[in-house]
């Protein structure tokens, strides 16, 4: 992977020892690595980044509920 951002996705200074999830690739990588446009993280372990798909998922479906119950549906 090209070298890219040294910046975590909140804009603050990226941690080498963490992991990230690439989309592009399917890959975990540690510290942060090619277009944060194609990177997940950070995770603090590869086991977590891993999961990073599912765990968007997870988080998008539990907004959508939380919309919904909001919107009272």
């Amino acid at each position: 992977m090209s070298t890219g951002s040294r910046f975590a996705e909140d804009g603050g200074p990226a941690n080498e020892d963490e992991y990230y999830y690439y989309t592009r690739t399917g890959e975990v990588g540690r510290g942060p690595s090619g277009s944060w446009s194609h990177r997940m993280g950070p995770y603090p372990t590869r086991e977590e980044a891993e999961k990073a798909l599912e765990t968007a998922r997870q988080r998008s479906e539990a907004w959508d509920e939380e919309d919904r119950r909001e919107r009272g549906e």
